[in-house]
């Protein structure tokens, strides 16, 4: 069996990076796909950091979402 052009992930015409919002050139496309290729060549090796560090929760409340009132024998002070 031969494999044609069609099956391969990656064509001429298809592109990796798309521009959201506004208008980048050669370089600045060129320079962030070298910081995407280091960044994943830094996590490739064996000592790569686990995906999940801990917490996914924040440390902190906030206090807007505390109810108004505590009763005066409240535990929470």
């Amino acid at each position: 069996m031969n494999a044609s052009a069609d099956n391969s992930p990656l064509r001429a015409d298809s592109s990796l990076l798309r521009v959201e919002k506004g208008q980048a050139g050669p370089e600045e496309l060129a320079a962030i796909t070298a910081v995407l290729m280091a960044r994943a060549a830094a996590r490739t090796g064996a000592d790569a950091a686990p995906a999940h560090r801990g917490r996914s929760t924040a440390g902190w409340r906030r206090l807007e979402r505390t109810p108004g009132f505590r009763a005066p024998h409240s535990w929470q002070g």
